[in-house]
């Protein structure tokens, strides 16, 4: 699979990397500050990755990551090798953009998946080294999804339950003869 961070948009940053610290032993990088349009936030990703995990924080309401209702699950992020061209291909697929930096001079984008709540977010392969030197120096390239993606190639799924062969017994060595054991009552005797 070929996602590389889980996002999460939290309304207190410092309190949510200290509990998955706490729960999960996640290391952080330092976090930063932005802004895109009107909206401020700021943001950090775990270290080492990835997958990553991101949490991000809205600085004041509204905006794609207000989280003024509480913490929630936010969106799957993937590389992809054309972002605009995997954004029509969401968007023909039924999948309608919630949030575009693509505006703002920043080629990522947020589609929406009923199903699951929450989104899909594709960014521009072009920014993986910049990502890389601000949230993993040195860290090995990551795959991106291919445009046009194509569908994997899936194994039939077997509806009966497989004929089990009956379990055959291994021969017995055989066993060096043992020396007759005395009847119970007379090994209680022999005790000490």
């Amino acid at each position: 699979m070929s996602f590389y961070h889980v996002g999460f948009a939290v309304p207190d940053l410092a309190a949510a990397m200290r509990e998955l610290r706490a729960a999960a032993g996640i290391g952080w990088a330092e976090p930063r500050s932005g802004r895109i349009g009107e909206w401020e936030y700021r943001i950090v990703f775990s270290r080492p990755g990835p997958p990553f995990v991101e949490l991000i924080e809205a600085v004041g309401p509204g905006g794609p990551w207000d989280a003024s209702d509480g913490p929630r699950f936010h969106h799957l992020g993937f590389w992809s090798e054309d972002a605009e061209a995997g954004s029509r291909r969401l968007s023909e697929g039924g999948f309608p953009v919630e949030f575009s930096g693509c505006p703002f001079g920043r080629p990522y984008v947020y589609h929406h998946l009923k199903g699951l709540g929450a989104h899909v977010e594709l960014v521009d392969a072009a920014l993986q080294a910049g990502f890389l030197a601000t949230w993993q120096p040195g860290g090995p390239p990551m795959p991106a999804l291919p445009e046009p993606v194509r569908e994997p190639v899936l194994e039939p799924v077997q509806t009966q339950a497989p004929v089990r062969e009956p379990v055959r017994e291994a021969p017995h060595a055989p066993q060096a003869p043992q020396a007759p054991r005395a009847p119970r009552a007379a090994r209680k005797q022999e005790d000490p």
